[in-house]
């Protein structure tokens, strides 16, 4: 209806629009994880090894990624960068080095920690564990000592990266039995109460 002129030095208007393209579509995770990892251990964009039911390993486990095992692994199983998940059919017989370790399944040797072991209610352990943090699910099943002392734990796991230990030794240590009640493992001195 009007139309408006304009003059030389008049700022120019430019219609403003709402209109974004789309985005362009995120780039596909390649991280592998466990589909049926209950504990949610593998961290996001980290990559997790995975050691299935049918799967049977005798020795020297050792890695730079996250590993869940849902099979059986005899010997000894070194990580300690990294996450250690034993799955709820897994089956260890070997002494555990990891950064964190959560035990879902069947635990027959000892847990070294640098950072935490979580044992679920679904576990059964047989074995010590050495770990700052210590967490047991009423209803766990556990026979064996915790040490919460930080000193330790650096030693055990400064001397562990450096020496090959070979196969835990095979030991008689009585059936687990099971955690009850609600108060919380404290320790006083090394002696857990």
């Amino acid at each position: 209806m009007f139309e408006r002129t304009k003059k030389p030095g008049d700022p120019v208007d430019t219609p403003t629009s709402t209109y974004q393209p789309p985005a362009s579509p995120l780039p596909a995770d390649t991280s592998t994880r466990p589909a049926a990892s209950p504990s949610g251990s593998a961290s996001r964009g980290r990559t997790t090894a995975v050691i299935g039911p049918s799967i049977q390993i005798e020795g020297t486990l050792r890695g730079q990624e996250d590993v869940f095992v849902e099979g059986e692994v005899t010997g000894t199983i070194q990580l300690q960068s990294n996450t250690l998940t034993i799955g709820a059919s897994g089956k260890i017989k070997a002494d555990v080095y990891a950064h964190t370790i959560f035990v879902e399944g069947s635990m027959d040797g000892d847990l070294f920690g640098s950072e935490q072991v979580i044992v679920r209610k679904s576990a059964k352990v047989r074995g010590n564990i050495t770990s700052p943090r210590v967490t047991l699910e009423d209803g766990a099943a556990f026979k064996g000592s915790i040490e919460m002392d930080p000193e330790s734990v650096k030693n055990v796991l400064g001397n562990a990266a450096s020496t090959n230990r070979g196969p835990a030794p095979a030991r008689a240590v009585p059936a687990p039995q099971p955690v009850t009640g609600s108060a919380p493992v404290s320790t006083v001195a090394g002696q857990v109460r």
